[in-house]
Formats: C-alpha cells, structure tokens, sequence
C-alpha cells in the first residue's frame, strides 16, 4: 500500500485542480519552488549542526564528557553506556542512531542497556536540530526559553526512558 502514497496524492492533487478548472502543473512547480525557498533557509543550520557534531566526536570532547558525566547519569537513574547517546541525541539524530545501534550491537537489543536506548530514541528529540530548522524557517532568531524547556523536557525523556525499562523489565 505505501508504494502508491505518493501517486494517490498526485492523483488526488490532479483531480481537485481539474475539477477547480486550475493549472495542474503550474500549482505543483509553484509548490517545489516555495519548498526550495524553505530548504535555501534550512540549509546552513544543517550545515553547522553537522560541523558541529563531527567535530565535538572527532576532538574526542564527547568521550571526555561521557566520562565525566558518567556518575550524575547514574545517579538520575540513567546507565553510564548510553551516556554517549544522552550527549549525542539532542544535537545529531543520525549520530544518536548510530551511538543506539551501537549499544544494541554490543549489548544486545534484549539488555537492559539496549531497551534502554531503544526506549531513550524514542523518547527524545534532536533538539538544536528542529529548534534551528523550524525557528530558522519561520525566520526567529531569538530562541529565548526554548532552548532550556527543550533540554529539560530532553532530560525527563531520558530519565523516564530509562526508569521505564528498568521498572517494566
């Protein structure tokens, strides 16, 4: 069924313009042209978090901070192997998957730790990755409290994901 989401909505599309007697083709080169006005907008905060990322891993600060924030993880409750993934998850999605599938990897998918960051992925958000894309296109420049309301509620995510586990298995 998903195979034909994508020609059902063009279809769709057709057929509601055909029947307003609109330019098919017109509405939808419009609509490409407005999405890549969006993605010119999107782009450099992508860019950056990206830079971001790989040179937080490539300096070897995130190893560090892991190891130093390994004992106020355990004390919230969160184990000490997915603090690479706590660190990691509201900057990089992707780098978050990888640090997950990682610890399902080397864990197992069935351990306390790998339910555990399964539960955390889905629990949390990239937060400077959404905060800057969809701050960036509606065009505010100021964050103001975001940005700690976004933490916190990243940080009760990962508390509760790892309580969770630890309560139900």
């Amino acid at each position: 069924m998903s195979d034909y989401i994508v020609p059902l909505l063009i279809l769709a599309a057709s057929l509601l313009t055909l029947h307003k007697k609109e330019n098919t083709y017109d509405i939808l080169l419009q609509g490409g042209a407005e999405g890549l006005k969006l993605l010119v907008t999107i782009i450099p905060a992508l860019v950056l978090l990206l830079c971001a990322v790989h040179m937080l891993r490539a300096s070897g600060a995130v190893e560090m901070l892991t190891s130093v924030l390994a004992p106020v993880f355990e004390f919230c409750g969160i184990p000490k192997e997915t603090a690479l993934l706590v660190l990691i998850r509201p900057i990089s999605g992707s780098a978050a998957l990888a640090a997950g599938a990682d610890l399902m990897a080397e864990f197992g998918p069935d351990s306390p730790v790998g339910r555990t960051a399964a539960v955390m992925l889905g629990s949390t958000e990239t937060t400077f990755y959404t905060i800057s894309v969809y701050f960036g296109a509606a065009g505010i420049n100021k964050t103001r409290y975001a940005i700690p309301a976004a933490l916190f509620a990243d940080l009760v995510g990962f508390c509760m994901a790892s309580w969770t586990v630890r309560w139900l298995f």
